[in-house]
């Protein structure tokens, strides 16, 4: 049984993602510092192969310790967003990129690890120059300290000289969304449904504006696509994690909820600039590891609709789901 060592194992993906891969038989370790609560791992305590460990990865003796034993490396742990990021910049930079550079020189240095896979976003595209869509080979441009420490860790870790057993990878989600045990309503599919439910408005800011979404279900399961294909074909390599049918403006994503909401009222505040506006393509994953999307936005809109009208989510305007 292969044991996968999971950082950021109560987030938002991560509570996703240890349910899949305890599901696949895998023993997980999950590390994490519960910023945000424990409750997303309650039913996995009593999981015999699961394994829950609160620590900060900063700690660097203990990470040292972690590694051991350990197959492979799944590194979600991060401050995670432009505006947590903005609100605490020397911890975003601790975390993001020096912590996780130790995470990673310990994982290299630990002769039984053989993957290092990393979560790494589409921001990193920032804005495009013209209405074709980047890819992985577009030029980056990122914008925020987010995005720069993601950059950054990217370019250390696939231009690392490692071990032949040893490969790292790069995953750039697109903007996630959907329902998760660690619920976030600071992500725009997820926040636009839950004003629209409960105002019967909604308030867009830059309705032109492009972004990809990728349901969480589908980031956990492009994850462990990236744990199971051939080790050669991921090794030193980065990959868009979505579906290029998937780009959506923020006025389509409003058409959208008024087909399942037609009552609410939109109001659009335009905006002439905004730093991040990209149309991401997502073929490599596809062509390369043969990845499919099985959710798409509308599905996410009905499940957090469903969730809402039945109030299996109270309060969902608490501070918990969010990131600040």
């Amino acid at each position: 049984m292969k044991k996968i060592l999971v950082t950021g194992a109560a987030g938002y993906i991560g509570s996703i993602l240890c349910n899949r891969l305890l599901d696949k038989r895998y023993e997980v370790i999950g590390v994490d510092n519960l910023s945000f609560g424990g409750e997303a791992l309650l039913s996995l305590i009593n999981n015999n192969n699961f394994k829950f460990i609160k620590a900060d990865i900063r700690e660097k003796n203990l990470v040292n310790n972690l590694v051991k034993g350990v197959d492979s490396i799944i590194h979600l742990a991060a401050i995670v967003g432009d505006p947590a990021c903005a609100k605490e910049p020397d911890k975003a930079k601790e975390i993001n990129w020096d912590a996780s550079v130790n995470l990673f020189n310990c994982a290299l240095n630990n002769s039984e690890t053989k993957r290092f896979i990393f979560a790494s976003t589409c921001s990193n595209y920032g804005k495009m120059k013209d209405e074709t869509f980047v890819n992985e080979n577009s030029t980056l441009n990122p914008v925020s300290l987010y995005a720069r420490l993601k950059v950054d860790f990217e370019n250390y870790i696939l231009n690392s000289n490692t071990r032949e057993d040893f490969s790292p990878v790069s995953l750039r989600f697109a903007t996630v969304y959907g329902l998760s045990p660690r619920m976030r309503f600071d992500l725009t599919v997820n926040e636009f449904m839950r004003d629209a439910f409960f105002n019967g408005e909604l308030v867009i800011y830059g309705e032109q504006f492009w972004r990809p979404y990728c349901h969480v279900e589908d980031i956990a399961r492009a994850i462990i696509l990236s744990l199971e294909s051939d080790q050669k074909l991921i090794d030193h390599n980065v990959f868009n994690v979505g579906d290029t049918s998937e780009n959506y403006q923020k006025k389509m994503l409003a058409e959208e909820i008024l087909k399942l909401l037609p009552e609410t009222k939109i109001k659009f505040v335009h905006k002439e600039e905004d730093p991040r506006d990209y149309k991401v393509d997502f073929s490599k994953i596809n062509s390369i590891l043969g990845y499919k999307i099985t959710k798409n936005v509308r599905d996410g809109l009905r499940e957090i609709l469903e969730a809402l009208r039945n109030n299996v989510i109270t309060e969902p305007y608490s501070k918990k789901y969010q990131n600040i």
